[in-house]
């Protein structure tokens, strides 16, 4: 019975500790009151404080330097990356479907966002996008992989559409992948060329201002990924 009547206190304080956060307008690395402040403003024990301030590490709200105190974390997304990759590894029995699920959703994203960038990419950028395809298509040739390219180049893609959050929520989708292929002993992309047609598909699309033909260029790209994540579960299997 204790343990069920501490859970609830727990995560109360949790909602109180990041409403001072907002009530002050603290921003990411300022300094939180300290345990015997917190203590004193919300009323409990220097434990409850503890217990509240390790759960809200876990998520990234705030960060505790060990001998220094306790500040505002980044409020990133590592503790989505983090689960998304465990969610992925624990369905032993469907590697393929659990991983088809998050290509689903950054698919559902890049579909969608690729139709707005067609009206906001800059003739920089689509040069910038150019030149990553033809690093890849250099790499491929010399038998290497280049999935930093394949991530630089989607991050450029959509700068032009000025959303920070866009690039962190995408690249946490990537990372998951990258994970969990290392996890499996995926191999390298098997077929670098194909990789590379793909992505300058889009980019052509783009020059040409072509919204659908730069939807549909995506689609393609992500068919690719999927029928090759099913293909190396197949192999590993």
């Amino acid at each position: 019975m204790r343990r069920m009547s501490e859970e609830p206190r727990t995560s109360r304080i949790q909602r109180q500790v990041v409403q001072l956060i907002l009530d002050r307008r603290l921003t990411a690395g300022a300094p939180l009151p300290t345990e015997t402040e917190l203590m004193e403003d919300l009323g409990v024990s220097r434990n409850s404080v503890r217990e509240a301030l390790k759960a809200l590490q876990a998520l990234d709200i705030v960060e505790i330097r060990h001998g220094y105190g306790t500040y505002v974390g980044q409020a990133s997304l590592t503790p989505l990356v983090d689960g998304l990759t465990f969610r992925t590894l624990a369905r032993h029995d469907d590697d393929t479907g659990a991983l088809a699920e998050i290509l689903q959703v950054r698919e559902v994203l890049e579909e969608g966002l690729i139709r707005r960038v067609a009206a906001t990419v800059t003739e920089a950028e689509l040069e910038r996008l150019e030149g990553v395809v033809t690093r890849m298509e250099s790499a491929g040739g010399t038998g290497l992989s280049f999935p930093e390219l394949d991530r630089e180049f989607h991050e450029i893609l959509y700068a032009s559409l000025g959303n920070a959050l866009v690039p962190q929520l995408l690249g946490a989708f990537w990372t998951v992948f990258r994970r969990v292929s290392g996890a499996r002993g995926w191999t390298d992309d098997p077929s670098p060329e194909i990789t590379v047609r793909r992505h300058r598909d889009i980019v052509t699309a783009l020059r040409a201002r072509d919204v659908e033909g730069a939807q549909r260029a995506m689609a393609v790209h992500f068919r690719g990924i999927e029928a090759r994540a099913a293909e190396e579960s197949r192999g590993v299997g």
